[in-house]
């Protein structure tokens, strides 16, 4: 886990390895497996000679964790591995961000847009306020949301980065969407519906989030067009886990859980249920992309909850000449009412949905490695959502009492950074955001990096730089003074540029 999982521990564990001589062809060969595995021509390599590359790459993992890996317990690059750990685990306040404008409103706060200001990254910060939590009885939907948001890291979910708490909201700081929710697309740009190509490429990237989320024995429960967000590339991540529930190996549960019109109908008869359930909400929205219109209710109609439950579990949904052969299939399958029959309710799970004809034009491999371009690319200069002026403002809840078991919820709530993102973040490339400036070193330690060598050749000087740090030339940038912090790279080669500054602007936040 260490070596593997973690980015920083993955990238210093290499670094150890090439710097020692008896170690460099293992890894050698090792780079050699992983750049094949990852080529595009992956799919026409027989099952017999991927077999053979699993097996090597598992006995190389096996001979680097046993004799390799003691000695780098023992090395100055696991020393800085604990020092960035450390600096990992850094209190988490407000200070951390700068606020933008306000993207949305939901039932326990708002969600802004937000920047760290040691990295440029931008994220959405969901906010929610203390006292409706307590007044609703919410504490257990936003301690739930966020542990399982902690657990799950995938591309297709999106992903907490900072949990922390001020004094009136618990605030999550997640993936940024500036795409629009899937409702926006569907029913606000032109004609109600989506085209094929993009009606299929999102039904895949959904399935593979509910891939990712059922591996984990998640059940989502609340799949529906509100709660797809697309990315500035046009990519989707399934959002809002807050009804979402951890399952038990075989555990089945029972509850009226979701959204009225996308409740599968075991869900409405009140039975027992396991992760089948996603399974009939990704038929919903496959049905709702193609149709321009939920499977059991019509275009602007009013229906009372019993009718519409009654739909659901007794009525079958009618296919009109917008869907083909391979799309009416599918819908079918997923929208079978009994989820013993149902599409992807077997042992394979996703694997059946995944291998239906539908999908037949969708590499999964290539699709899950983010090789795959999406079919649409949201404009950077338009507003994927309704006027934020037409959102309320929200209104804080006064007379609210706070009591010693709130503090114990809210020191569960407020846990900081979570190890992978905050690991993804600090190692990623320069992320320039747009009206912003460069990040450059001061003299002092441009000759530095200079003369430093790169982490491909194998440096055996002194990895990820030293602790000392200087603080040079403070800018002014839209009303906001920032400073800029810069590592001494000393004998040292950086993982980035970007991750050196933001080592330094975390420990000065954190102080």
């Amino acid at each position: 886990s260490l070596c593997v999982k973690q980015p920083i521990g993955k990238e210093l564990f290499q670094q150890f390895c090439w710097a020692q001589p008896d170690l460099q062809n293992y890894m050698t060969l090792l780079k050699d497996l992983v750049g094949q595995t990852g080529t595009r021509m992956q799919p026409n390599v027989t099952f017999l000679l991927k077999c053979k590359k699993f097996k090597l790459r598992k006995e190389l993992h096996r001979f680097l964790s046993q004799e390799p890996f003691n000695k780098y317990q023992d090395s100055m690059f696991f020393d800085r591995f604990l020092q960035w750990k450390k600096l990992e685990r850094s209190q988490i306040n407000k200070k951390l961000f700068r606020q933008y404008r306000l993207l949305g409103k939901g039932g326990f706060g708002e969600v802004w847009a937000c920047q760290v200001r040691a990295t440029g990254m931008m994220y959405a910060c969901k906010k929610l306020d203390k006292g409706h939590v307590k007044r609703r009885r919410g504490e257990n939907l936003a301690l739930n949301e966020k542990q399982l948001l902690e657990e799950v890291d995938s591309r297709f979910v999106v992903n907490l980065a900072y949990s922390y708490e001020t004094k009136r909201t618990l605030c999550m700081v997640l993936t940024m969407m500036s795409g629009g929710d899937l409702k926006f697309h569907i029913y606000n740009m032109g004609q109600r519906g989506l085209d094929r190509n993009r009606v299929c490429f999102y039904a895949a990237e959904v399935c593979c989030g509910l891939t990712h989320l059922h591996e984990k024995l998640i059940a989502y429960r609340d799949l529906k067009p509100e709660n797809i967000l697309l990315d500035d590339k046009g990519h989707i991540r399934i959002s809002d886990l807050g009804l979402a529930v951890k399952l038990s190996e075989g555990r089945l549960v029972r509850g009226h859980v979701g959204t009225l019109g996308y409740m599968a109908p075991e869900v409405i008869n009140g039975h027992k249920y396991g992760l089948c359930v996603d399974w009939w909400g990704l038929g919903c929205l496959i049905y709702e992309m193609t149709a321009g219109k939920p499977p059991f209710k019509g275009r602007k109609e009013n229906v009372m909850r019993q009718e519409l439950e009654l739909r659901i579990t007794k009525e079958q949904e009618t296919y009109d000449e917008k869907f083909d052969e391979e799309v009416k299939s599918i819908c079918t399958a997923l929208l079978n009412k009994n989820p013993k029959e149902r599409l992807g309710c077997s042992g394979s799970g996703g694997r059946d949905v995944k291998s239906h004809p539908f999908f037949q034009e969708i590499n999964f491999r290539m699709l899950e490695a983010g090789l795959i371009e999406a079919p649409f690319t949201p404009d950077p200069r338009h507003v994927y959502c309704s006027d934020v002026q037409d959102i309320d403002e929200f209104s804080t809840v006064r007379g609210v009492v706070h009591t010693d078991k709130d503090d114990q919820f809210y020191k569960q709530f407020n846990t900081g950074s979570v190890p992978l993102s905050w690991q993804n973040e600090v190692t990623s490339p320069n992320r320039k955001v747009k009206g912003q400036r460069e990040v450059r070193p001061c003299s002092s330690c441009r000759g530095r990096l200079q003369g430093s060598r790169s982490l491909q050749t194998g440096s055996q000087r002194r990895p990820l730089g030293s602790l000392r740090s200087c603080r040079k030339s403070s800018e002014t940038d839209g009303g906001v003074n920032r400073s800029r912090d810069h590592l001494d790279l000393r004998g040292g080669a950086a993982l980035t540029l970007l991750g050196l500054v933001a080592f330094s602007a975390f420990s000065a936040l954190s102080t």
